[in-house]
């Protein structure tokens, strides 16, 4: 564990027009970078709680923390609205915005990381951006992470429960968030699958930036899936999917899957996670199944 004190986080700044956005960089000291990792949060917390949360006691609790470690440069950003980015605009955060977002991210990234292209994961809203960002710029994205994703929203109980309040969503730029709201991340597909002590720690590290979230993703999410074409995603791709993870039906996500064209694709069901993967029990499983997937030896022979 010595190796986290070698590990250096420092605070950028993207520009979208009158509107600046929070970027934190983690990397490891001395090392040659084994490539670039750019992580994309979801609905409803900012990047630095959900990629660089700090729980004494709890190993590489942060994701960022620990692909630094693997030798990565690791990049996240908070959308407008969120965190520590511009929030003054009356901006509804919607997918496509993300995209935005993420296009104005990465111009900071190759002027300090370079040109080669990147890792990138999302999660839940999150994995929605980080797609729309690889079809925007096929050539930026090396290999494409998608956690919690949800395509077209058939069958899915969270989105179906969520919907109650589409009209509100609809009528209001943001949305209250608050203690009870993070925990019932956590409870409402399957209780257990993480330690009350991590969602504290990630419910003090949201709440400590925000009070309220825009409601973009959240209406987008319920009213107009689908947002994504899978054809359009033509580099690696991997789909990671938690065995309890409410958000999207295992029908939509296998359609889904079954239309990337890069034949060099994985769908992968994680035992005992729920929504919030990096901060379950079993956090390390989602770390093993993403390393290896951005890790992975590049084919020799390819049939073209």
């Amino acid at each position: 564990m010595d190796q986290i004190a070698e590990i250096k986080g420092t605070e950028h700044w993207a520009e979208k027009g009158d509107a600046k956005l929070f970027m934190w960089r983690k990397t490891l000291s001395g090392s040659a970078p084994r490539g670039v990792a750019l992580f994309v949060h979801g609905s409803s917390m900012a990047s630095q709680p959900t990629f660089d949360l700090q729980v004494p006691g709890r190993p590489f609790s942060s994701a960022m923390d620990y692909f630094a470690s693997k030798g990565f440069d690791c990049w996240c950003v908070d959308m407008e609205g969120y965190g520590r980015s511009t929030k003054d605009r009356g901006t509804r955060a919607t997918i496509s915005d993300g995209g935005d977002d993420l296009e104005a991210a990465d111009k900071v990234i190759r002027a300090i990381s370079g040109d080669g292209p990147m890792c990138v994961y999302g999660i839940s809203s999150g994995a929605l951006r980080a797609a729309t960002f690889a079809e925007r710029q096929p050539a930026r994205v090396a290999r494409l992470a998608l956690d919690a994703y949800v395509w077209t929203g058939k069958g899915s109980p969270t989105l179906q429960e969520r919907a109650k309040k589409l009209d509100f969503f609809k009528a209001n730029d943001r949305r209250p968030i608050d203690r009870a709201f993070v925990h019932s991340i956590f409870n409402r597909d399957h209780a257990g699958t993480a330690d009350d002590k991590v969602v504290d720690a990630f419910a003090d590290a949201i709440l400590a930036l925000d009070d309220s979230m825009p409601t973009g993703t959240y209406t987008d999410m319920c009213a107009h899936l689908p947002l994504n074409d899978p054809k359009k995603l033509t580099m690696p791709t991997i789909v990671m999917r938690g065995e309890y993870d409410g958000i999207a039906s295992m029908e939509d996500l296998l359609d889904f899957f079954g239309r990337l064209p890069h034949p060099d694709k994985q769908f992968t069901v994680m035992q005992g996670i729920a929504h919030a993967s990096f901060q379950q029990l079993n956090y390390m499983t989602v770390y093993d199944v993403l390393l290896d997937f951005w890790t992975r030896t590049p084919p020799v022979y390819t049939g073209h």
